[in-house]
């Protein structure tokens, strides 16, 4: 294992605060973004089915450049210096929310722009992300890999709980401006602030990288002339080592559990807790922010947690399976509940457990494999784990107008509690921390 940079943990934590900023301003530009389309592009009631298109659409081309672009940003991020690429990835991404809010602002943002423009922003996206994840290693002393990880965990779901409060304020805010007779050049769209406030925290996190040391670790195998020969090594890695795939396989399980809830909560909440909101005099939309925000908190609580604890230095696997297990079983009583406060409070919980599994996984992973084989190969391990979301949340819009929502959800608990369950006994789950064994494992398949 390579080691890390001297003072590689004040770098890290300058890196992630200033790239904090990017990730809530990119945060805010999303429900920006969505305001835009149904206030300004869509705005009659008529333009249901165009609306509805226009968001797919963008959610499309926000998830897919981030999904299927990863193998090849990994194999990147391991041939290319890793700061360079985060560089030129957060100028890359400040030009594009900068001509967001400058076509905002000429009033010259169709769909058909729009929709190039957030898949190029993510397509970017993905190589950042690829790069960042794999700097954490050579930045990190191993003990703090999990604290580091919960911090940024932390991160994304607080990004996710203030954004759209504090975007609604900021698309207000020229409008409250002008009441009280303040002009801002250029400025009168609150929709375009927000997109040019998002391109100035790209480049303020750009020019604090640029002057960060982080180093590159040498490539210990020939660099293939073929790029598309590096993405398939990340694939012959994972399944040259079974534990690791065991890993895989049950983080897929997981996402394929969790993905329906965005479906499926609207739902339980307008026909299973109908009678409880509406008995307190609460409305539906009141009832679903409830759940959203006792929801987000949960996240933010749990990133906390594991940010200030540190993580399991040892066996970290059962920091994986045992959160996995209590957030099934928050999921199975949340199926059974008719209470909307009760409901909220498990959903809380439910969302407690992600930022702990999450830190400890990626922990896992990031001491199994070798820093400078870490792009390619966590690229890789990303593809194969998202994609069950997806997959899931087209499931669920089929079965959730067959099925009552809040049964599917007990299936789907009961499935995760026993499979992680099962994995407890797993031999090869519960030996994925012995990098030795692992290799040894390769080097039997290989000779097979």
């Amino acid at each position: 294992m390579t080691s890390t940079a001297p003072n590689g943990w004040r770098t890290f934590l300058t890196l992630w605060g200033t790239q904090s900023l990017s990730v809530v301003g990119s945060a805010l530009s999303y429900f920006a973004i969505t305001i835009y389309l149904t206030t300004t592009l869509y705005p009659d009631p008529g333009q249901k089915a165009s609306l509805a298109f226009a968001l797919s659409a963008v959610a499309l081309a926000g998830a897919l450049p981030a999904i299927f672009g990863a193998p090849v940003a990994g194999a990147w991020a391991d041939r290319h210096d890793r700061k360079r690429v985060m560089f030129t990835c957060d100028l890359g991404s400040a030009l594009v929310s900068l001509a967001l809010g400058l076509l905002v602002i000429l009033g010259a943002l169709p769909l058909w722009v729009l929709v190039p423009l957030v898949a190029l922003s993510s397509f970017l996206g993905s190589f950042h992300g690829a790069a960042f994840d794999t700097s954490y290693a050579v930045l990190v002393p191993p003990e703090r890999l999990p604290r580091a990880n919960g911090m940024m965990q932390t991160l994304w779901t607080l990004s996710g709980l203030l954004a759209p409060g504090l975007a609604a304020f900021l698309i207000a805010l020229p409008a409250l401006l002008g009441q009280r007779g303040i002009e801002v050049p250029f400025l009168q769209n609150g929709t375009a602030l927000v997109f040019l406030l998002d391109g100035l925290t790209f480049l303020v996190a750009g020019f604090v990288l640029w002057r960060l040391h982080i180093p590159t670790p040498k490539r210990t195998d020939a660099v293939p002339k073929s790029l598309l020969s590096d993405v398939g090594f990340g694939f012959r890695y994972i399944l040259a080592r079974r534990p690791l795939l065991w890993l895989l396989g049950t983080f897929s399980v997981a996402n394929f559990v969790g993905a329906p809830l965005g479906v499926f909560e609207p739902l339980i909440v307008k026909f299973t807790l109908g009678p409880d909101w509406q008995a307190r005099g609460l409305t539906f939309e009141a009832a679903l922010a409830l759940l959203a925000t006792v929801g987000g908190v949960g996240g933010v609580l749990g990133g906390l947690f594991i940010s200030s604890w540190g993580g399991l230095k040892e066996r970290r696997v059962l920091g994986v399976l045992v959160p996995m297990i209590l957030g099934g079983f928050a999921l199975v009583a949340f199926a059974f509940s008719r209470n909307l406060y009760l409901s909220a409070a498990l959903l809380g919980l439910n969302f407690f457990t992600i930022p702990v599994l999450n830190a400890h996984s990626q922990a896992i992973w990031q001491t199994q494999v070798p820093p400078e084989m870490q792009g390619r190969v966590f690229s890789v391990r990303r593809l194969i784990a998202q994609c069950t979301g997806p997959f899931a949340t087209f499931l669920a819009g089929i079965a959730g107008g067959l099925f009552p929502p809040a049964s599917i959800l007990l299936v789907l608990g009961i499935a995760q509690i026993a499979f992680c369950m099962a994995q407890l006994f797993n031999p090869y789950l519960r030996r994925v921390e012995d990098r030795a064994w692992l290799e040894e494992l390769a080097t039997q398949r290989a000779a097979t």
